[in-house]
């Protein structure tokens, strides 16, 4: 595993070198030592997971407010994604900036996103899944989004849009009010 930061502060990504034979593959999926710069003293709190059967579906753009923010470190284990975050940190030099990463089973490829971060994901293949480490419970209460298509954040989703929930579909977009999270 060998671990990378981004030009955003705090934002790493880490590949798996894979091991592979005739039998399959085999790789890390966490390593602290190697997460240490970047998970620091933090600890993984909860393990979700998501399967999206359709090509082009987007699940995203989501946080927690304080005190409930969290890091996610998030993998592909199947299929393909264009994962996106943004950096909703309000003293932050990227803020209001995105980055995005082709996750997949064949790149083994793992994004690790530090609080302060709204994430999304559009789908790049049929029945992708995903695997989050979380370092915060899930609190239904300081959850929110941002618009997928706000454009004021002019991401460029890779494929036509196939899916969308209701609630991700709703979310609104942001105005000059918004000052971003304060960590």
């Amino acid at each position: 595993m060998n671990l990378f930061k981004t030009k955003f502060e705090d934002l790493y990504v880490a590949d798996v070198n894979l091991i592979s034979d005739n039998r399959g593959s085999f790789g890390r999926l966490f390593c602290h030592e190697i997460l240490a710069p970047a998970i620091k003293d933090r600890e993984i709190l909860q393990i979700n997971f998501s399967l999206t059967e359709k090509c082009g579906s987007i699940r995203g753009l989501h946080f927690q407010h304080p005190p409930h923010s969290e890091m996610k470190l998030v993998r592909c284990i199947k299929g393909k994604v264009w994962d996106v975050v943004v950096d909703i940190r309000r003293d932050s030099d990227t803020f209001l900036q995105w980055h995005a990463e082709e996750l997949s089973e064949d790149n083994a490829r793992m994004i690790i996103i530090p609080e302060g971060f709204a994430h999304g994901f559009q789908t790049m293949e049929d029945s992708s899944q995903l695997l989050y480490l979380h370092t915060e419970y899930y609190k239904p209460d300081s959850e929110s989004g941002l618009a997928f298509n706000d454009p004021s954040l002019a991401i460029s989703w890779p494929l036509p849009i196939h899916d969308i929930s209701e609630r991700d579909k709703n979310f609104p977009f942001l105005t000059k009010q918004f000052s971003g999270l304060i960590l």
